[in-house]
C-alpha cells in the first residue's frame, strides 16, 4: 500500500503541474538591451539663468470645477519684479492634499520668484476601480486657467508638474492646452497602468529575493479582467498624447526607484515627443534618490535646484546641454505588454470558483455536523425510553479522517497562499528582505500543497477499496452522499486554483 500511495502521489503532482502550466502563461520579461547613456554625472542645467532668492508666501484659493470645487495653495515670492512663470503640480497616486504633497518642491519654486500652485485632487470621481485620466486633466485644466489669472503671474509662462500617476495626466493636458509653456515628467511610468504594475511587481519580487517559481503569478495576476469590474483605465496608453506634445520637456527619475522604468521611460518620452516634432528635451537622474525623488527622507536638495534652474531658463534651457545627465540608470528588463491566461482571463470567475468552493466544503462539514448532532438527539431521548440507540455509519470506514484532512487542506492551502502573496507584497514595496519569509514561507506552502494531494491520494484509495467489497456503499443515504460528495468537488477545484498558481509546478 505505501508504493501505491507514492506511486500514485507522484502521479497526481506530475498532473497538477502539467495542469498548472497550460492553464496560464509563463513570466518571460523580455531584457533591455538598448541602455540610455549619460552625457554627464553633472546634472547642473546648462545656460540657467543666476539663482534668484525670495521670501515666501502662500495663500489659498477655490478651483471652480465642473460640478465641484476643490481648494489650492498657491506659493509665490515675495518682491519678486514684473510677472512670474507659473507652475501647477498634479497628484501621483499616493498624494491628494496640497497640504502634505509637494511642499519643498512649491517652496523651492517660489523662492526662485516662481509662483507655484498645488490643488487638492478631486476624489469624488478618483477611485481604486474607477480613474478617468481625460477627466482629470480637465480637472487639472481648471487650476492652470485660474493660475492664469494671478496678477504676478505671466499666462504665457504657466506650465504643469505631473509626479508618478501624474505623468499619465499632464500629456493630456500638454495636448489639449497648447498655450501651456512646459512640461515636467517626475516618476513618471509613460507605459500603460498594467504594464508598469507588472514591471514594479517582477522588480520588487526581485529585490526581495523570491523564489523563481514565484514569477509565474505575476501574468496570471496582472493580465486578468480584475474581480468586480472598473479598472478601465489600467490599458491607458498615454503615447497619443506624448506624441501631440510640443511643449518642452524635464524628465527626472531617481536610480533607486524599483517601481518605474526609468531608462525605458525616459527613451519614449524622448521617441514620441519627436513625432510631433519636439526635441525640447531634459533627462536627469538623481542617485540613490527614490520614487519621490528623496534621498535619506528628503527630497533632494540637487532635484530641487535643477528643476528651479531649469524652469527659470526657459526657452533657453529647454534644449541646453548637457541633454541627460546625472547617475547612470540601470534597467534590466523592459515594461512591456502582459500576457493574459488561456482560460481563467476573468477575475470574477476564478474569485466565483474559490469562493464557492471554499463554500462547499463549509457546507459539506456542516451537513456532517447537523446529522451528527440530530443522531445524538434521537439517541438520546431513545435512551431515556429504555429503547437501543441507533448506530448509524454515514460514510464507510476509513473515509471520514482523509476526507476532513482534503477539506481541511486545502482551504488551509488557499488561506496560507493568499497569507504569503499578501506578505511578500508588502516587503517588495517596503524594499525588505527576510529569507524565512520568502523562501520558507514558499517551501512551507508547496510542502502543504503536496500534503494536500497525498491525503486525496489516501482518500481515493480507500474509496477504491470500499467498493471492491460486494454490498458495500461510500455513503448511505443523500445526506451522506452530499457530506463526501461536495467537499470533495470543492477540493478538486481549489487544487486547480492551487495548481493554477504555481503550488505544483516542477520545472514545466
Amino acid at each position: 500500500m505505501p508504493y501505491r500511495i507514492i506511486t500514485r502521489t507522484v502521479v497526481g503532482l506530475l498532473i497538477l503541474a502539467i495542469f498548472g502550466a497550460v492553464t496560464g502563461p509563463q513570466w518571460d520579461p523580455v531584457p533591455l538591451t538598448d541602455p540610455l547613456q549619460v552625457q554627464s554625472t553633472d546634472t547642473a542645467i546648462g545656460q540657467a539663468p543666476a539663482e534668484q532668492h525670495y521670501q515666501v508666501r502662500t495663500r489659498i484659493v477655490t478651483v471652480q470645477l465642473d460640478g465641484g470645487t476643490v481648494q489650492a495653495q498657491i506659493s509665490e515670492p515675495i518682491g519678486a519684479p514684473g510677472r512670474r512663470p507659473g507652475v501647477v503640480f498634479v497628484h501621483g497616486a499616493g498624494t491628494g492634499k496640497f497640504t502634505v504633497a509637494f511642499l519643498a518642491q512649491a517652496h523651492a519654486l517660489a523662492a526662485a520668484g516662481i509662483v507655484a500652485m498645488v490643488p487638492n485632487k478631486r476624489l469624488e470621481n478618483y477611485t481604486t476601480r474607477y480613474r478617468n485620466y481625460v477627466s482629470m486633466a480637465g480637472d487639472y485644466l481648471r487650476s492652470v486657467d485660474l493660475l492664469r489669472t494671478q496678477p504676478d503671474v505671466d499666462p504665457t509662462e504657466v506650465g504643469v508638474y505631473g509626479e508618478s500617476e501624474g505623468g499619465w495626466i499632464t500629456p493630456v493636458m500638454a495636448t489639449e492646452d497648447p498655450g501651456l509653456a512646459f512640461v515636467v515628467l517626475v516618476s513618471a511610468p509613460i507605459v500603460p497602468p498594467r504594464q508598469q504594475a507588472a514591471f514594479a511587481t517582477d522588480n520588487y519580487l526581485r529585490r526581495t529575493g523570491v523564489p523563481s517559481g514565484v514569477f509565474r503569478a505575476i501574468p496570471r495576476a496582472v493580465g486578468i479582467t480584475p474581480p468586480g469590474g472598473g479598472f478601465d483605465y489600467v490599458d491607458f496608453d498615454v503615447a497619443p498624447y506624448l506624441r501631440a506634445m510640443r511643449q518642452p520637456v524635464l524628465v527626472v527619475y531617481g536610480t533607486a526607484d524599483a517601481s518605474m522604468p526609468i531608462v525605458q521611460g525616459a527613451q519614449k518620452v524622448i521617441e514620441d515627443t519627436a513625432i510631433a516634432g519636439n526635441e525640447d528635451y531634459t533627462v536627469r537622474y538623481y542617485a540613490g534618490a527614490n520614487h519621490g525623488l528623496r534621498v535619506d527622507g528628503a527630497v533632494s536638495p540637487v532635484f530641487l535646484r535643477d528643476l528651479t534652474d531649469w524652469v527659470s531658463g526657459l526657452p533657453t534651457t529647454a534644449a541646453a546641454w548637457p541633454r541627460i545627465a546625472g547617475a547612470q540608470p540601470v534597467q534590466i528588463y523592459e515594461a512591456g505588454p502582459v500576457p493574459v491566461p488561456r482560460w481563467l482571463s476573468d477575475g470574477d470567475v476564478i474569485v466565483g470558483m474559490v469562493v464557492g468552493s471554499v463554500a462547499l466544503i463549509l457546507l459539506g462539514a456542516t451537513l456532517e455536523l447537523v446529522g451528527a448532532t440530530t443522531l445524538r438527539a434521537a439517541n438520546s431521548k431513545r435512551r431515556r425510553r429504555g429503547r437501543p440507540a441507533l448506530r448509524s455509519r454515514r460514510l464507510a470506514p476509513g473515509i471520514a479522517a482523509p476526507l476532513a484532512a482534503v477539506g481541511i487542506g486545502t482551504v488551509a492551502a488557499v488561506v496560507a497562499l493568499v497569507w504569503y502573496l499578501v506578505t511578500v507584497a508588502k516587503l517588495a514595496v517596503s524594499y525588505e528582505q527576510d529569507a524565512w519569509v520568502v523562501t520558507g514561507g514558499w517551501i512551507a506552502e508547496r510542502v502543504l500543497g503536496m500534503a494536500v494531494v497525498v491525503a486525496v491520494v489516501v482518500l481515493l484509495d480507500r474509496m477504491q477499496t470500499v467498493r471492491r467489497v460486494p454490498g458495500a456503499r461510500l455513503a448511505r443515504g443523500t445526506l451522506a452522499s452530499l457530506v463526501l460528495w461536495l467537499p470533495l468537488t470543492g477540493a478538486a477545484v481549489l487544487l486547480g486554483v492551487l495548481a493554477y498558481w504555481g503550488i505544483y509546478q516542477l520545472g514545466i
